[in-house]
């Protein structure tokens, strides 16, 4: 009786360490993939934080506005784009855009 006893303990404990064992392997799956997600968005809200800082400072957004206000625009008429290509030793001139 004594060696089922022992026996039944012994099939008891290894179970037991098999399930420990591969809960722990599960959770520190996840808190490396939780890791992982973390570092991303930190990085993320990092570059959206140095964007916004950058941008809307005073000083940049008026250096924005005297820069654009004193360039004139034109407007230009996308039909009078043309494409440049090379073959043997001619240029060819194509459209990029055609009125049908």
């Amino acid at each position: 009786m004594k060696k089922y006893a022992v026996i039944f303990i012994i099939i008891c404990l290894i179970s037991l360490t098999t399930l420990v064992k591969n809960t722990s392997k599960n959770l520190e799956n996840e808190i490396y993939n939780k890791k992982e997600s973390i570092v991303l968005l930190d990085n993320k809200y990092n570059l959206v934080l140095l964007e916004n800082n950058y941008l809307t400072s005073p000083k940049n957004l008026s250096n924005y506005y005297n820069n654009l206000s004193n360039k004139e625009y034109s407007p230009l008429d996308i039909t009078s784009l043309n494409k440049i290509s090379f073959s043997e030793e001619e240029l060819n001139l194509q459209k990029f855009i055609t009125n049908e």
